[in-house]
């Protein structure tokens, strides 16, 4: 329930402050008695697809850490943090990187990246899968997690998410204008009905492309971030070891902002068009093909 009421939370906050951005800045008056203004939409569009990515961009790690009940390791409470805390530390140096916050939280398998910037981000375990894998392939699970830091991926997905947000709202309404009056032949000073049911089902459409997208791109990070976590401990051995372990077992589920950052994910709706995680067969073979 709590973290049901975050989400909602979160995306109320989004949407209020993009209400408040636009109207500030102007940019929702892209309807005129003249006609649509392009350019007035165009900079609405990137307001509104930029601005909730990047708002959520810069509070995923404390949203990360109240939706997961992850808990940061300040001191060290046994031998197993420890060495989570060394781990960590030694795959940072050798990605170039600072110390990450290095958190535990309860759940099943998984684990999982995130933050704003590069030497500020989250690395965090669930206690399933530090008790299910074997040191080696926790090891091998964090290389992969350090790797998405390093490649800055959960800046990339932002970016990628804001440039596809605004030609989704681009084209949305700017397909429903012309829907409405060349179409529906609208002939009223201001758009009729037409133009907001076309914005609606338009937007839709293209949000579902934009989102087989993003869960491709997504696919191919998870490769870079195994071969990664390989490239750390000079081997692909371990690494191949948790993903064929992960293989036999349900990963546990993370919150929806988080789930393209796990180890692990499930397919999309429509199986592989919108999952945001190869399969485990395909992330192995590409692992042995490394050689090493």
């Amino acid at each position: 329930m709590k973290r049901v009421a975050l989400f909602v939370l979160t995306n109320l906050a989004i949407v209020i402050m993009l209400g408040v951005v636009t109207s500030v800045l102007g940019v929702n008056q892209f309807l005129t008695a003249q006609g649509l203004d392009v350019g007035m939409l165009l900079a609405f569009s990137a307001v509104i697809g930029f601005a909730g990515a990047f708002f959520s961009l810069l509070i995923s790690k404390p949203m990360a850490k109240w939706t997961t009940g992850a808990r940061v390791i300040k001191q060290p409470a046994n031998a197993m943090e420890s060495w989570l805390l060394e781990t960590v530390r030694h795959h940072a140096q050798k990605a170039g990187l600072a110390m990450p916050d290095v958190a535990i939280y309860e759940g099943e398998p998984n684990a999982f990246a995130t933050g704003a910037f590069r030497n500020h981000a989250l690395v965090a375990v669930s206690t399933g899968l530090l008790q299910t894998m074997s040191k080696d392939e926790v090891e091998a699970v964090l290389g992969h997690e350090v790797t998405h830091v390093a490649n800055g991926d959960m800046v990339t997905m932002t970016l990628l998410q804001g440039v596809l947000n605004t030609f989704v709202v681009f084209l949305s309404r700017l397909l429903a204008y012309v829907i409405d009056r060349m179409i529906l032949r609208n002939e009223d000073e201001g758009p009729g009905i037409g133009y907001y049911v076309s914005s609606i089902v338009l937007n839709i459409v293209f949000g579902l492309l934009a989102g087989i997208v993003v869960a491709w791109f997504s696919r191919r990070r998870e490769f870079r971030a195994d071969a990664g976590s390989a490239q750390i401990l000079g081997s692909a051995r371990p690494m191949i070891s948790a993903l064929q372990r992960l293989g036999g077992m349900e990963p546990g589920q993370l919150p929806q902002q988080l789930s393209a950052m796990g180890i692990a994910g499930g397919a999309g709706g429509l199986g592989m068009l919108f999952a945001s995680h190869p399969p485990i067969e395909a992330r192995i073979a590409a692992l042995k093909s490394i050689g090493h």
